[in-house]
C-alpha cells in the first residue's frame, strides 16, 4: 500500500498524478512513481523519499501522454528502494501495474512465473501481477486482468495500462479502497477522495470485485466474470479548502484547531434538547433491534480503539447492560459467542480498516446486528454494515488522528444518551446531558486559546526520552491516547496506564529521567489520583498534572500544571485530550519531528 493515482484524459497526465500524489502524501509512504502513456509507448519514473524526490526525476524528461497511473509506497514487502517502489512492470515493459495490499500467495505464483522464463526485478509481490497480466494478455487488457486476479489470494486495489492499449486504464479492488471520478472528458481513479478533490466531486466508490475499464473519458464497471454492474455516482460532502492547511503550521495543528467545530458539526441536528435524548438518521432502519440489544461489543483498532474503550464507559454508566470493547486485529481468533440481542459497533475513521472489515462480515454471517461509525461516505464498512453514522468531521489528513477522535467520542456520548433514554435515564438527567454537550466547543476554545502556554512546557519535556501517562475512570483511555499520539509524532517512548496499576510494575520506572502525564480533574477519583501524584514525586519523577483550574492542591503538587474548565466528571475526557494532543504536537515539533506523516506510518491500514 499506500496511495494511487490513475488519469485519462485530454490534459498531460504527469503533472495530474505527481499533484495527485502530493495530495496522497499524508496518509504515508517511503518511495513514490508515475507511469505515463503516450504514442513512444510507456515512460516510468520512480524515486525513493518523498514526492519532491520524485519531481526532480521527471524535470526535464519527456513524459509525454494523456494516460498515467502513480503511486506512493509503504513498504510491506521488500526494502524501500527505488527497485521496489511502483509502478511495477512486465518482462517486455508494455504492462505497468499500481497495487494497495497483499497477495498473499505472490510467492507460488513467482515460482511459477519464473519456470515459464520471467524475469523478476524487485522483492515485492506486486509485481507478480504485472507478469502475470503479461501471461494472460491477449490483445484485450481488461480480460488479462481479470485472468490474472482470479489466481490472486489476498486483497488489492490496482490500475494496470498497456502499452498495446494507449487510450485504457483498467482498475480492480477487492478488500483495499478505490474511486472513481469523473469530470467533463477526463476520468480519474485514486485510492483516497483527497487526489481528486482539484478536479472533481462526482464520484463513484467501487465495490469490491468490481473491475473498472477507464477509455475515453468514460468508463464501465464489470465484475470479476466479466458481467456488467451499475455503481451509483456520488457528491462529495467535502471540498478543496477542506483538504489544505489553511496558514497552519500542520495539517495536525489545524485539525486540533478544528475540533470545536468538530464537536458542533457532530452533534447538529441529532439532539433534542426538550426531551433530553439524541437521535440518528443512519439508524432509524435497526433501531427496533438496537433497543432491544441485551450486549454491544467494540470494535475498532489505533485510536479508534481508544475511543470504544471510553465508550465503554460511557454506554455503561447510561444503560445497564455490558459493554465489551475488542482489537478487531485480535477478535477474529477469539472463539466467537453471539448470542440473541448482541450487536456490534465497529468504528474506523476511514471506513476501510482491513481488520475492522474482516470482523464485520464474520459478525454479519453469524446473525449479529452491524453498525458503523466510519467518517467516510461510501465507504467499505459503512456499505457493509446494517446501518451506521457518519462523523461528519470532514478530511483528516494528519496521519496522528485527533479531529477524528474526538469526533467518535461524541458520536459515542450520543449513542449512550440514546439508549440511556430508553432505560434508566430520566428527562432532566437527558436534559442536563444535552446542555453539558452543548457547553463544550465553548470550553474546548478556552484550552486552545492557552495553546501558547501548553507551548512552553512542551518545551521543557522535549529532551526527555520516556513518559508514563495515567488515568483512571473516564481518564484512562485518554491516558492511553496522549500515550499514542506521543509515540506517533515525536517518536518517543510512552507508556498510558490505569493509575491503579501503577504499584503492580510501573512505579519500578519511576525516576529523574522518567517524567508522568498525570489526568485528574475534578471527579470521583480525583482524591485517589492524588495519592498516585505523591507516590511518583516521593521517587523524585517529574509530574505534569492536567486538572481542573483553580485546583491549587495540585498545582502546588505539580512541576507543571495545565487547567481545563470545570465540567461534571462525565464529560471530562473531550477536555483533557486536547492539552495532550498539544503536548505530543509541541515536543515533536521542538524535536524537529516529521509531524503530518510520521514515519513507518500509514492514514489507512489496509493490510492485515
Amino acid at each position: 500500500m499506500c496511495g494511487i493515482i490513475c488519469y485519462l484524459g485530454n490534459r498531460a497526465a504527469s503533472p495530474i498524478l505527481v499533484n495527485g500524489l502530493r495530495r496522497l502524501e499524508y496518509r504515508g509512504y517511503d518511495s513514490s512513481g508515475i507511469a505515463v502513456l503516450g504514442n513512444g509507448g510507456i515512460r516510468c519514473e520512480r524515486a525513493l523519499g518523498k514526492i519532491d524526490a520524485l519531481g526532480a526525476e521527471i524535470e526535464g524528461q519527456e513524459l509525454k501522454g494523456n494516460t498515467g497511473i502513480g503511486h506512493t509506497r509503504w513498504a510491506t514487502h521488500g526494502k524501500p528502494s527505488v527497485e521496489n517502489a511502483h509502478p511495477h512492470a512486465d518482462c517486455g515493459q508494455r504492462i505497468f501495474v499500481v497495487h494497495n495490499g497483499i497477495v498473499e500467495n505472490y510467492q507460488s505464483l513467482r515460482r511459477e512465473l519464473i519456470s515459464k522464463g520471467h524475469t523478476f526485478r524487485s522483492e515485492t509481490d506486486t509485481e507478480v501481477l504485472a507478469h502475470l497480466i503479461e501471461d494472460h494478455y491477449q490483445g484485450d487488457l481488461e480480460k488479462a486482468v481479470r485472468n490474472a486476479l482470479a489466481e490472486v489470494e489476498g486483497t488489492y486495489g490496482i490500475g494496470v495500462i498497456c502499452a498495446d492499449e494507449p487510450r485504457q486504464i483498467v482498475v480492480a479492488r477487492l478488500g483495499s479502497p478505490l474511486i472513481l471520478g469523473i469530470r467533463n472528458e477526463e476520468v480519474f481513479a485514486a485510492s483516497d477522495a483527497s487526489a481528486l478533490l482539484s478536479h472533481t466531486r462526482e464520484v463513484i466508490y467501487l465495490q469490491d470485485g468490481d473491475v473498472a475499464v477507464l477509455d475515453n473519458g468514460g468508463f464501465r464497471v464489470n465484475n470479476l466474470h466479466g458481467r456488467a454492474t451499475s455503481r451509483d455516482v456520488q457528491i462529495l460532502e467535502w471540498d478543496e479548502q477542506a483538504a489544505d492547511r489553511r496558514g497552519y503550521v500542520h495539517f495536525m495543528l489545524k485539525e486540533i484547531f478544528e475540533q470545536p467545530q468538530v464537536l458542533t458539526d457532530a452533534i447538529r441536528g441529532r439532539l433534542i434538547d426538550e426531551e433530553g435524548i439524541a437521535k440518528f438518521g443512519g439508524l432509524e432502519s435497526v433501531s427496533d433491534r438496537l433497543l432491544r440489544m441485551r450486549r454491544l461489543i467494540v470494535l475498532a483498532c489505533g485510536t479508534s480503539f481508544y475511543a470504544g474503550l471510553l465508550g465503554r464507559y460511557i454506554v455503561e454508566t447510561c444503560t445497564n447492560f455490558p459493554v465489551e470493547v475488542d482489537l478487531a486485529s485480535e477478535f477474529h481468533y477469539r472463539k466467537l459467542n453471539l448470542e440473541a440481542g448482541t450487536t456490534v459497533l465497529a468504528i474506523s475513521q476511514s471506513g476501510e480498516t482491513l481488520d475492522t472489515l474482516a470482523v464485520i462480515r464474520e459478525i454479519r454471517r453469524r446473525g449479529a446486528l452491524a453498525l458503523g461509525l466510519v467518517n467516510v461516505v461510501g465507504s467499505s464498512i459503512a456499505r457493509e454494515t446494517d446501518a451506521g453514522i457518519y462523523n461528519h468531521a470532514g478530511p483528516e489528513i494528519g496521519v496522528a488522528s485527533t479531529k477524528a477522535f474526538l469526533s467518535q467520542v461524541t458520536i459515542l456520548y450520543l449513542i449512550a444518551l440514546l439508549l440511556g433514554r430508553h432505560q434508566q435515564m430520566s428527562l432532566s438527567e437527558g436534559q442536563d446531558f444535552v446542555r453539558e454537550l452543548r457547553s463544550l466547543p465553548d470550553k474546548i476554545q478556552s484550552i486552545l486559546d492557552g495553546a501558547a502556554e501548553i507551548e512552553g512546557i512542551a518545551s521543557k519535556y522535549a529532551g526527555y526520552r520516556n513518559f508514563l501517562y495515567v488515568g483512571r475512570k473516564f481518564s484512562y483511555p485518554v491516558a492511553l491516547e496522549g500515550a499514542l499520539k506521543l509515540k506517533e509524532i515525536a517518536y518517543l517512548h510512552a507508556e498510558g496506564y490505569a493509575a491503579g496499576e501503577m504499584k503492580h510494575g510501573p512505579i519500578a520506572l519511576i525516576e529523574r529521567e522518567f517524567p508522568c502525564v498525570c489526568l485528574a480533574p475534578r471527579d470521583s477519583v480525583r482524591n485517589k489520583m492524588v495519592s498516585n501524584i505523591q507516590e511518583i514525586k516521593s521517587r523524585g519523577g517529574p509530574v505534569l498534572v492536567v486538572g481542573t483550574e483553580g485546583d491549587t492542591e495540585l498545582q502546588d503538587m505539580a512541576d507543571d500544571f495545565i487547567g481545563i474548565p470545570a465540567i461534571d466528571e462525565i464529560f471530562t475526557p473531550f477536555l483533557t485530550v486536547i492539552p495532550l494532543q498539544l503536548l505530543a504536537y509541541y515536543i515533536a515539533s521542538a524535536n524537529g519531528c516529521e509531524i503530518d506523516q510520521p514515519r513507518n506510518l500509514a492514514k489507512s491500514v489496509t493490510v492485515e
